[in-house]
């Protein structure tokens, strides 16, 4: 019998999550704990590139976990776990550097798009792909599911397994494949991408007076509530169909169309959908929260079995090259 696919990817603990992180991999990563050998990792590691605020970054770990587990994440299904719990992956990032070629690094979408942008080029940014790589291969990982923004990562990941592989004459790590999600696209409530770093975001646990600012808030165009809108055009409408039904997303399509919706009214609508999709969610982290040594546990268990997997790749490596 064909052991099942391993499936690994990681989220980094920069901030509360939002919808966008939501619908663009949380619960595609929820669905897959049922197709494969399911590893989740908190990427705290790789935090440090940005985040210099140990309290902050602590905070923000505990919120990603809880998070995970409130929307579904089965223990018992997946593996769960912190990047820095597993010290294996940091020696087998040294072992990769060894044989990555500079051109590969300088050529990277993620290092040069944020030197573009102004970050300082620090070495951390600059082999962020190799300990990235690290992270995937200790795992021994089939499948990386995938925004398009992140195949090149995988790719690098594969092109320094086959490389190590073919520099040592040894079979040592296995060659991962990526996976496309279905991730939709999310509007942030100024209609561009939904980020924490445009201050767009909808976070996922906010509620009350703190939720109605957020949507309430949704830019919108001039438009009057007779006028006739195209529903794909209103960023209100897009956040809708993601929470709503297929027949409440098409009612409120014909009446954009038809004329006599306001955006006021939309955003209500909206409101009540996203209050009413994730109250179960919220309430799941509100018990989470109350029990942090619950969710402590969890991470450790995970770490346990995702060590006991790095443990085995990297004693491949240390005597593929001469080191064990």
């Amino acid at each position: 019998m064909s052991q099942p696919q391993r499936i690994l990817s990681g989220i980094q603990p920069s901030g509360r999550l939002h919808l966008g992180n939501y619908f663009g991999a949380i619960r595609e990563h929820v669905r897959l704990q049922e197709q494969g050998e399911s590893y989740y990792f908190i990427a705290d590691y790789h935090a440090l590139t940005s985040l210099r605020d140990a309290k902050a970054l602590r905070a923000h770990i505990l919120d990603t976990a809880v998070t995970y587990l409130a929307c579904g994440l089965d223990p018992a299904r997946a593996v769960l776990f912190r990047q820095s719990d597993v010290p294996e992956v940091t020696e087998l990032t040294w072992l990769l550097l060894s044989v990555s070629p500079m051109a590969m690094l300088e050529n990277a979408v993620s290092y040069k798009d944020k030197v573009a942008r102004g970050i300082p080029a620090e070495a951390g940014l600059f082999t962020y792909p190799v300990l990235m790589a690290a992270d995937i291969l200790a795992q021994d990982t089939d499948v990386v599911p995938v925004g398009r923004d992140q195949v090149q990562h995988v790719e690098i990941a594969r092109d320094l397994a086959a490389k190590f592989n073919r520099d040592y004459g040894a079979e040592v790590f296995r060659v991962p494949d990526y996976r496309l999600g279905e991730a939709p696209y999310v509007p942030g409530t100024d209609g561009a991408k939904m980020s924490k770093s445009y201050g767009n975001t909808i976070e996922i646990f906010s509620e009350g007076k703190e939720l109605e600012k957020a949507v309430m808030g949704i830019k919108t165009d001039s438009a009057t509530p007779a006028d006739k809108k195209d529903p794909e055009a209103s960023t209100i409408y897009r956040l809708y169909a993601l929470v709503a039904s297929p027949a409440e997303r098409d009612a409120m399509a014909d009446r954009f169309r038809a004329g006599g919706l306001g955006y006021g009214e939309a955003k209500k609508a909206l409101l009540g959908k996203v209050n009413e999709v994730f109250a179960d969610v919220r309430a799941r982290a509100r018990a989470l929260r109350a029990d942090p040594s619950r969710v402590e546990e969890t991470l450790r268990r995970g770490a346990e079995r995702a060590r006991a997997n790095a443990r085995a790749v990297l004693h491949r490596a240390r005597t593929a090259c001469g080191l064990s």
